[in-house]
């Protein structure tokens, strides 16, 4: 890198709007949707779609509710046109849904964009042609004036053939391309030049695509082109102004969103962000940045992995495990805390009747786009007890006291730091079951026998103690008191209990139960244990065993 990037690059010119209004707006509602996926998407993969792959995604953005669709640039190869023709020809195309295709501002590319949407029920033809001083200079080394009058005989040209289209509903939209690194006077003269041919009116409206095609400045600088020129330019009201971002710095969801605060009526991009150099604008993230202000965004994204799947199946991409709201392990904590925070937001929510969405680390419930909670919260050597406690609980309905949470949630974060991975569930559940329930040494239990006698409890227990069977007999206020005072009694250091919990873990006539005890050594120390038995009393007997053994 350089040691001075000044004497090498500049900075991007801010826009001059003192009065700049859209820092002081929100956002209401949501935009029109375009998606540019079997285009530019298309366009930026290094093996393109075949007909069968951006047919299939074609279905799935039709099925997820957008309702127009640049299917290609049809003038560019045999098969873009038969893709386009294909949809056409086979009533592919629901009522409603308009089929957007991308044009040079050239007559032979016209002419043959036109033929490909012959018989369409309604179309989008888009022309562009690029209008940065470095595009004017480098590219088509022409002045101001020729890049106008390129724009205009294309819009003629277009305007020319639209009687061919006849009994197709047909939009107009005109880019001038690279429109972020143009000066806002000559994006404005000349998209007027545009509108000049076109004629748009408040009934016909035309669309003005105004793309950040580079992202050359700060998201603030393009809102602040998008508001100059949506104030400045005539006839606004016959215009649908639209965005279409790029990534080059990072920062397209924000170039939009600050542009659609700043007067767009409309987005183009991908779903997840395919495009040319850093991507397109990924539409599903905007997309759910509105749904969590409370603004359903007219798409239905309830089943965001059938999507993925779909998209990655069709482009050969992948999305990232961290990408917004669609990756793998966007709803997932591993760090104890978090998992801390989300499992008691969950139950306070829950508790609250679900009212307002407020948890913590959770932008939204990740059930409204198809996961489940057991996605939310996984386990790994990062992982504290909270996270341990809501695997067990959701996916076996083992509820440990918050007690024995803070006893087991460190034995188990130990194992697994010492397996290298994540743990599963079922992992995690045999790890309880060996350090507790599985714990039969010293103590065994052989048999149990108790009855009550005058509102005292006697008890006859049979255990093996290293390896022998040993009988005790004890006396007490119930099954577990006098199964201490046998202990006591016969040998085991003296102990007593300190607290007790009960859970059924399934139903029916096998029913089992799970006992919890802690008990309290003579020193001070304390140790819980854990019994399962379809005897709620044998498992009681059991987990106080248990706990005797984990001394």
């Amino acid at each position: 890198m350089l040691t001075k990037p000044a004497e090498k690059y500049r900075p991007f010119p801010p826009v001059d709007l003192p009065d700049r209004q859209w820092p002081g707006r929100s956002l209401s509602r949501a935009p029109i949707w375009c998606s540019v996926d079997l285009r530019d998407g298309n366009q930026a993969l290094a093996v393109p779609m075949n007909v069968a792959q951006k047919l299939e995604l074609f279905q799935a953005l039709v099925n997820c509710g957008f309702k127009e669709i640049e299917v290609g640039f049809p003038s560019a190869s045999n098969t873009e046109f038969a893709f386009n023709r294909r949809l056409i020809e086979e009533n592919r195309v629901p009522a409603g849904v308009a089929i957007q295709v991308l044009v040079q501002a050239r007559e032979d590319l016209i002419e043959r964009t036109v033929e490909s949407l012959v018989g369409a029920k309604k179309a989008i033809i888009h022309l562009y042609n690029s209008t940065s001083p470095a595009q004017r200079r480098v590219v088509f080394n022409m002045t101001r004036a020729q890049v106008v009058q390129l724009a205009v005989r294309g819009a003629q040209w277009i305007h020319e053939r639209l009687p061919r289209l006849a009994g197709t509903d047909v939009t107009l939209q005109y880019s001038p391309e690279s429109f972020s690194a143009t000066e806002v006077e000559f994006a404005k003269e000349i998209s007027e030049a545009v509108m000049e041919v076109w004629q748009p009116t408040p009934a016909r409206k035309m669309i003005l695509n105004l793309p950040d095609t580079v992202e050359v400045a700060m998201p603030t600088v393009y809102a602040d082109q998008i508001e100059w020129m949506c104030r400045h330019i005539r006839h606004r009201d016959a215009l649908i102004v639209s965005l279409h971002t790029h990534n080059d710095r990072g920062t397209g969801v924000a170039a939009t969103e600050l542009g659609l605060l700043a007067g767009a009526d409309r987005v183009e991009g991908t779903l997840f962000g395919n495009g040319e150099r850093t991507g397109n604008l990924d539409i599903v993230t905007v997309a759910l940045n509105l749904y969590m202000q409370g603004i359903h965004p007219g798409l239905d994204l309830s089943d965001l992995n059938a999507m993925r799947a779909v998209y990655e199946r069709c482009t050969g991409m992948s999305v990232p495990a961290r990408h917004p709201y669609a990756g793998e392990l966007v709803f997932t904590a591993f760090s104890g805390s978090h998992q801390d925070a989300i499992r008691k937001g969950l139950t306070e929510w829950a508790a609250r009747s679900r009212s307002a969405w407020d948890v913590p680390y959770l932008t939204i419930d990740p059930r409204d786009v198809g996961r489940e909670y057991r996605e939310v919260i996984r386990v790994n050597s990062q992982s504290g007890k909270g996270g341990v406690a809501y695997l067990l609980e959701t996916e076996f309905g083992i509820e440990l006291p918050k007690e024995m949470q803070r006893e087991f949630g460190p034995i188990a974060n130990d194992r697994v730091d010492a397996l290298g991975r994540e743990v599963t569930g079922a992992e995690l559940k045999a790890m309880l079951w060996k350090e507790y329930v599985e714990r039969d040494a010293p103590y065994a239990l052989v048999d149990f026998r108790a009855e009550s006698v005058g509102g005292v409890v006697r008890c006859q227990a049979t255990v093996r103690r290293d390896g022998a069977e040993v009988s005790l007999r004890g006396e007490g206020n119930g099954p577990i008191a006098a199964l201490v005072h046998a202990l006591n009694t016969g040998g085991a250091p003296r102990f007593e209990v300190a607290d007790y919990r009960e859970q059924a873990l399934s139903a029916g006539e096998e029913a089992a139960a799970i006992a919890y005890v802690r008990i309290k050594l003579g020193d001070g120390r304390t140790r819980w244990g854990a019994g399962v038995d379809t005897n709620i009393e044998w498992a009681s007997i059991k987990a106080v065993l248990s706990a005797l053994n984990r001394c």
